[in-house]
């Protein structure tokens, strides 16, 4: 007999208190951000009342700066690529130097690099205190710059203009990319103000807009007090709350993932499946084939880092230029991850509901044709953008510029439309288990998730390219770390579990309260976590102070992840209570890649996120290569992991018994060379050159981390093309053979008969 239980309420109550606490908490946050914001006067005038550019100047070489999709050539305040410099560093380092000869010939000491160590001191003190006082009258909006300081600002127009002349020095940008002297003179206003910022003290404190990031003790940028207080604070909370999860799980043994009792009786079998479920599998093999070209890009994208003047004897950068990459290798990733995640809630609708709806496969299909046109329009029209094709259309249908947000604001809001419909084609099927069955409490947690997704794309709405950059930051975050992050990862801990209920591994109460503790732990420290991304973005340090505290704590549910790792071997490796026969799970591999997403998870997001989160490591880290080891190991071993999952069931539910053996190799085959190849550009390149980034940040400064003149080292080039053994395996024996399973399962289907629920229900009952 079934065991029954009982899901208590106060999971409910205490997930929705949760996480509007936390959300009132970011939402003050954010109104802090507006007011705290560094203020972009409308005039910047030399010592003698000249002006030198206005606040139009600086938004438009802030459009400059996003039009040419330079922040996927370099960064700005440590976000962006980490191909080029960070601009705002670039400029603040070469402003320094300059003021450092105006002080030295102050004094009479004319030949710097023969200073006594006593002369030194006095002028890098002059230097500093001359950088860091804050010249901006609030009541004139007029910010008043030293001589040093103006003679600096018209030098490094020349200095930018010559950066864009050669792809070897910028990163792989196209020959003379950007020549318009006004241009030019509009983005190095941008840049002067980004680097205003980044060193000028806060009004009434002693540290600047940006929290003294970037470091550059030339410039007197050195790490804040706050960065160091809170990191050491932020290591108690996280034992603190480990602690307090471990007595938890000691205590009460029903958490986590546990077998029901009783008779296992799937409710899904393979080789059965409705229309609308076989209409999803062409989503899949796009999504197989966006992985595939994505990959390929990325190989490309890191070509650019190893020799960024050829790529093997051709002038690459002519045709696709290494922002046009990244942004392509960026994109298609959210994309065919995304795109399966909502093939997924497709797949498992009517399964859930027990209810094909009238014309369901219909809009599926429309639903399919419009995210293929947003895809390839909005990939077509980044290219365009980037070539200055679009004119006066360029934040619209070519690319914003915005790193992970680059699609133009028209293909934004085709998506966004594209998210509601899929919510509605889930409810429409979903709707008939919502009350008064066993699963009404999963499927309702299941649309919850769902809805969120689309809600939490709206913030990219809440700025446009003459936005604050701080403020931009802010929302982008919103999106990138809410939607992709917590959202995102919540709805498919809901498709897990619906899929171990619809297989009869677990109940349904387990189901729902493991969906509920995720919640609980994933929100609660995630939401307000978001923080972490804000520490050197134009915040005040109370947002560093209580993101630094809840984003230590995120480690602790990645933690668990691996209790859940060997759980999925539990679950289909057990017995029948009843009969005592072994139960027999069809989706082995399926379980395999969720085991990989929980090792990883541990060591992307839990070991290599922990490490850059701390606000002081974070502070010499940010931009370097140890952040995107952090984001290939957290992004694909988990999200990409996840996605797939859902792929492999995907079809093996719609491949018959007979033919699965065919199609199978080629997954065991991909899950080797996916999870191998990724551990190898982990090993060989991204772990390893972050750390040497990260000490010369420390020897020397950020800005020369960042510089060409680092990442062009012998030792640095030999780990570039140490990685290529990893991107090769990856390719070719990851993707390619998961392609080959896609393309076999989608053509597979043309010889596979339609069999619906009421069929195969008809047939048990014979």
């Amino acid at each position: 007999m079934d065991e029954v239980e009982i899901l208590s309420p106060w999971w409910r109550r205490s997930a929705v208190v949760m996480i509007v606490a936390c959300f009132c908490v970011l939402g003050w946050l954010t109104k802090l951000t507006y007011s705290g914001a560094p203020p972009i006067p409308e005039r910047v005038v030399g010592p003698d009342g000249a002006v030198l550019f206005t606040d139009r100047d600086i938004t438009a070489g802030q459009q400059v700066f996003l039009r040419y999709g330079l922040m996927e050539n370099g960064t700005l305040w440590g976000h962006g690529a980490y191909i080029g410099p960070d601009f705002s560093a670039d400029y603040l380092h070469t402003l320094a130097l300059d003021a450092e000869e105006t002080v030295a010939e102050r004094h009479g000491l004319v030949m710097q690099a023969a200073l006594r160590p006593s002369q030194r001191l006095i002028v890098n003190a002059e230097v500093a205190r001359l950088l860091k006082q804050n010249r901006y009258d609030p009541a004139s909006k007029t910010l008043t710059f030293t001589e040093a300081e103006a003679a600096s600002f018209q030098r490094q127009i020349g200095l930018w203009t010559k950066y864009f002349k050669d792809p070897e020095n910028n990163g792989g940008l196209p020959h003379n990319y950007l020549r318009d002297s006004a241009q030019l003179r509009e983005l190095t206003s941008f840049f002067a103000w980004a680097a205003w910022a980044s060193v000028t003290d806060r009004p009434g404190c002693n540290y600047s807009y940006t929290n003294n990031f970037p470091y550059d003790p030339a410039a007197g940028n050195t790490p804040t007090s706050g960065a160091v207080l809170w990191s050491a604070l932020s290591l108690i909370t996280l034992l603190g709350a480990t602690a307090a999860v471990l007595f938890a799980f000691g205590r009460f043994d029903f958490l986590g993932w546990r077998r029901r009792r009783g008779h296992v009786h799937p409710k899904m079998l393979p080789g059965v499946a409705t229309p609308s479920q076989r209409a999803t599998i062409k989503y899949f093999t796009v999504v197989a084939l966006l992985f595939l070209a994505q990959a390929l890009v990325g190989g490309g994208t890191a070509h650019y880092r190893a020799s960024a003047g050829s790529f093997y004897g051709i002038d690459l950068s002519a045709i696709l230029p290494s922002q046009i990459l990244r942004t392509w290798h960026l994109q298609l990733a959210i994309f065919w991850i995304a795109a399966s995640y909502v093939a997924g809630g497709l797949f498992l609708a009517p399964a859930i509901g027990e209810n094909e709806p009238r014309a369901q496969t219909l809009w599926v299909n429309v639903l399919f044709v419009a995210l293929v046109l947003i895809v390839v329009g909005s990939l077509l029209g980044e290219f365009a953008g980037v070539h200055q094709w679009m004119g006066r259309l360029w934040s619209w249908f070519g690319d914003q510029g915005w790193e992970y947000l680059d699609l133009g604001r028209a293909w934004q809001m085709m998506l966004a439309a594209g998210l509601v419909l899929w919510v509605v084609l889930l409810y429409r099927a979903i709707a008939p288990r919502l009350r008064g069955h066993e699963s009404s409490e999963l499927s309702a947690l299941f649309m919850a998730a769902a809805v969120a997704i689309p809600v939490f794309y709206v913030p990219a709405f809440f700025y446009n390219t003459a936005s604050n950059f701080a403020v931009v930051d802010l929302w982008r975050f919103w999106v990138i770390h809410l939607w992709v992050e917590n959202f995102l990862e919540l709805f498919v801990t809901c498709a897990v579990a619906i899929i171990f209920y619809q297989l009869g591994i677990v109940s349904t109460t387990t189901a729902s309260r493991v969906v509920y503790l995720d919640a609980l732990l994933y929100l609660g420290s995630g939401i307000i976590g978001t923080g972490h991304h804000w520490y050197f973005t134009g915040q005040a340090q109370l947002t560093m102070s209580l993101s630094a505290v809840f984003s230590a704590m995120e480690v602790v549910p990645l933690t668990l992840l691996t209790l859940d790792a060997w759980d999925f071997v539990a679950l289909t490796r057990g017995r029948c209570d009843i009969c005592g026969k072994d139960i027999s799970v069809p989706h082995r591999w399926t379980f395999y890649f969720l085991m990989a997403v929980g090792v990883w998870n541990f060591v992307g997001a839990g070991v290599f996120g922990f490490l850059i989160n701390m606000p002081i490591v974070s502070y010499f880290e940010i931009g370097t290569m140890l952040t995107p080891n952090h984001a290939h190991a957290a992004f694909m071993g988990v999200f990409g992991m996840l996605a797939i999952a859902l792929m492999v069931f995907a079809f093996r539910q719609v491949t018959p018994d007979e033919r699965w053996h065919d199609t199978e190799k080629y997954i065991r085959i991909s899950f080797w060379g996916l999870n191998v190849g990724l551990a190898m550009m982990v090993v060989s390149n991204l772990f390893p050159g972050g750390v040497l980034q990260l000490y010369d940040v420390l020897q020397n400064g950020y800005w020369h981390a960042r510089s060409a003149a680092f990442g062009h080292s012998p030792l640095m080039h030999a780990l570039e093309w140490a990685r290529l053994p990893g991107d090769l395996v990856f390719i070719f024996v990851g993707v390619v053979p998961l392609v080959i399973a896609a393309l076999k399962t989608f053509f597979g289907l043309y010889r596979t008969p339609d069999i619906t629920r009421e069929q195969e229900i008809a047939g048990e009952a014979a």
